[in-house]
């Protein structure tokens, strides 16, 4: 199955270097300065369990060639426009899109550009970052996609596309539940980003602080009810993981965007805290600390100079 990762960062870097090292038929779209990089020094994934180097085959947008059988979107949500518009000579009638982005509203934005019978949900669990060399460095063991369509029916094209995005060193698995599992991920990545980013500190640093664990509480709460109001209410599980790892104790967790922020990058506050705001008010859901994260967010936003490298989880 002919597939191509949009964007080689932390995310599709992994994912998408991971497929190729396993002889899936991967291919690249990045910009030149990046194709540069990848072409001199390969495709570096530092991981728990040592260092890989992987050749991979990129290009970019002015040569791309059409049509692939799958996309993966492995961009930021603030770059998503310009994939979308990147994307046109890959598509084909039968193409796949799979997104790896955090929040909801790029499913929007992708149906309404390609059509939603070329939309599927997907959800990638990853603790990564790049060097300043451009390498991927896999900062946990954990590593994860879910994926399928969503309304959770069956698509003729689903057993491809999990043949191929399977068989690598990565846990792989069609979801039939993939909005719901977006959901909850949207959930957790917002309010460990409200709680790192408005407390400027690690989770361990949080709940060592007075007030830390009953602050980290009240942001899942929250979190929770907004994601109720919403109609997509998280189950069981996922609320106590959330809760755990929240008021976990001497732990250095932090959320991409905190790193990002640290590095002086660009965030993805709109989409991850913006969006859930929105939904707050648009359900009349009290939210005083994912809405006070959200106005210190875009106050970094709006005085932010442009330095720094991106991160992803």
């Amino acid at each position: 199955m002919r597939t191509l990762f949009v964007g080689a960062g932390a995310t599709g870097g992994y994912f998408g270097g991971r497929l190729a090292q396993a002889g899936r038929d991967v291919t690249f779209l990045v910009r030149p300065g990046r194709a540069a990089v990848l072409a001199e020094r390969g495709l570096r994934i530092h991981a728990p369990g040592g260092e890989s180097v992987i050749p991979v085959r990129t290009v970019t947008a002015d040569a791309l060639d059409g049509p692939y059988d799958l996309i993966v979107l492995a961009v930021k949500s603030y770059g998503l426009d310009q994939a979308i518009a990147d994307l046109q000579p890959a598509m084909g009638d039968r193409t796949v899109i799979v997104p790896l982005l955090n929040g909801m509203r790029h499913l929007d934005t992708l149906i309404s550009a390609f059509g939603e019978d070329r939309v599927y949900g997907g959800v990638c669990m990853i603790a990564g970052t790049l060097t300043d060399e451009g390498d991927v460095v896999q900062m946990t063991g954990l590593h994860r996609l879910r994926y399928g369509p969503l309304d959770g029916g069956p698509d003729e094209r689903l057993e491809a596309v999990a043949q191929a995005l399977s068989g690598a060193e990565f846990e792989s698995q069609p979801s039939a539940e993939i909005v719901q599992e977006m959901w909850e991920k949207w959930v957790f990545l917002a309010a460990l980003g409200v709680v790192t980013t408005l407390m400027r500190a690690t989770v361990g640093d949080v709940t060592a602080a007075p007030g830390g664990i009953e602050f980290a509480t009240g942001v899942a709460e929250e979190a929770v009810a907004i994601a109720s109001a919403a109609g997509h209410p998280p189950r069981e599980a996922a609320v106590a993981y959330l809760q755990a790892s929240l008021t976990a104790r001497d732990v250095p967790a932090t959320s991409s965007m905190y790193r990002d922020m640290v590095a002086g990058a660009p965030v993805e506050a709109d989409a991850i805290v913006g969006e859930l705001v929105a939904h707050a008010r648009r359900h009349r859901v009290p939210a005083p600390l994912i809405s006070a994260a959200w106005t210190n967010l875009s106050i970094y936003a709006a005085n932010r100079q442009p330095s720094g490298a991106s991160a992803s989880i």
